[in-house]
């Protein structure tokens, strides 16, 4: 055990939550707060414009996916691009060109003739191309809290608080865009939602890019030391990336339960005549959730990574399988209240070991690929529940969360096998 030990776990929760802004500065958590909602926004918002430009769900539903899988696939690329090239020029190229095909989406949902089914290559251009510049925010605002934290006393109790908050952050900011996209879409105008995100991206990813917080990232993830003033790229060193195998495997696996019980619990509300209740339920989870994720930063060193992977998921799994139990709307919704406090743990925890197993100064590039294994683990998550729906009801979708989560805790039982210092919170 590390002699930093006894020192650590005298240090508060409320301490280690407000070095963080002493850490990155004042402006930074708010501006990396707003400046990831319109990832939030862009691909539900899509949706619900083509849906209503065109008059066709099957063409809305057509330009989402394309934003999905753009994103599922720029994220790793603009996390390289990072590595290589240094965050704030790689962000800022990011956000001008997603602010532009953003609009781009608008305009051509409203373009003279209007949508056609028969001819959407337009349509799904653009789209996809707004998918591939989505700035990835969450993944490399998590790079900068690494590199600000190395070789810092108690690196891993900071780590352990700023991971912590970010995916507090993450659940907040997909719990309001969807929000926020609803309430402006139907009190204004289908398009508004995406111009805000526009302009969001225009003002607030352009702040996160040109932030002092960019300069640290590649040096200090490859000496230890902060990078000196105007510095944001260094070379990054060689280092294998089959151990980051098992985090990517863990979140497509989370994903995949993120989606597959959205499906599921739209299936299960649309059974008892209230589909419209299913966000609500699903709501539910994410709220348990982000709270269970500022937990952790109080949770005790030496409950290692792997541990807490293998807990979580365990509980989990458990709990999932309860799900096939209500049969109201109220039993499902206090469900999933239980069901969210090891989500966000897990979150927390793949993020953490991902961090630490990724190749030295190629800390965008492993957070990014978590994130688009997210964002594909939902899609495929969702598309297999909303099959097993289709064939046998709501308990036969309720059982892709149970596999989903199985997964999840086998993965979890398999980070156990990682050489020690690996999957440690604390070094």
């Amino acid at each position: 055990m590390s002699s930093r030990y006894p020192v650590a776990v005298r240090v508060s929760l409320l301490a280690r939550y407000s070095a963080l802004p002493s850490l990155a500065g004042p402006d930074f958590i708010p501006i990396a707060l707003v400046a990831r909602l319109p990832l939030a926004m862009l691909t539900i918002g899509t949706l619900a414009l083509v849906s209503v430009a065109s008059g066709s769900y099957a063409l809305g539903g057509l330009a989402a996916g394309a934003v999905g899988i753009g994103s599922a696939v720029g994220a790793p690329a603009l996390g390289w691009l990072a590595d290589r090239y240094g965050q704030r020029r790689t962000v800022l190229v990011a956000g001008l060109l997603n602010t532009a095909t953003t609009a781009g989406v608008i305009a051509v949902s409203y373009a003279p003739g209007g949508l056609h089914e028969s001819a959407p290559l337009p349509l799904i251009a653009v789209s996809l191309a707004a998918g591939l510049t989505l700035p990835q925010v969450g993944p490399l605002a998590r790079a900068r809290w690494m590199a600000l934290t190395e070789r810092r006393p108690l690196r891993e109790l900071e780590r352990d608080a700023a991971f912590s908050y970010e995916s507090t952050a993450d659940e907040l900011t997909f719990v309001l865009g969807p929000a926020l996209v609803g309430a402006l879409g139907a009190a204004i105008a289908p398009w508004l939602p995406l111009a805000l995100a526009a302009v969001l991206t225009a003002v607030f990813v352009t702040a996160f890019a040109v932030h002092p917080t960019a300069a640290a990232v590649h040096t200090a993830a490859r000496t230890g030391r902060p990078a000196p003033d105007g510095a944001d790229a260094a070379p990054a060193a060689a280092g294998s990336w089959t151990p980051v195998v098992l985090p990517a495997a863990g979140m497509l696996a989370m994903g995949a339960f993120f989606g597959s019980t959205q499906a599921a619990l739209t299936a299960f509300a649309g059974e008892l005549g209230a589909a419209e209740t299913a966000g609500l339920l699903y709501a539910a989870l994410g709220l348990t959730s982000a709270v269970a994720a500022l937990s952790v930063a109080a949770w005790p060193a030496k409950f290692t990574l792997a541990a807490r992977w293998t807990a979580c998921a365990g509980a989990l799994t458990a709990l999932a399988f309860l799900m096939l139990v209500p049969h109201s709307l109220g039993a499902m919704a206090a469900m999933m209240l239980l069901v969210g406090v090891p989500v966000g743990p897990i979150m927390v925890t793949v993020y953490g070991l991902g961090g630490r197993l990724a190749p030295a100064g190629r800390m965008g590039t492993a957070m990014t690929a978590l994130a688009s294994g997210l964002v594909a683990g939902v899609a495929l998550g969702a598309g297999t529940a909303g099959v097993l729906a289709e064939g046998g009801g709501s308990p036969a979708a309720l059982a892709a969360p149970l596999v989903c989560a199985a997964a999840l805790a086998l993965l979890g039982a398999t980070s156990l096998l990682l050489p020690r210092g690996h999957a440690r919170p604390a070094a």
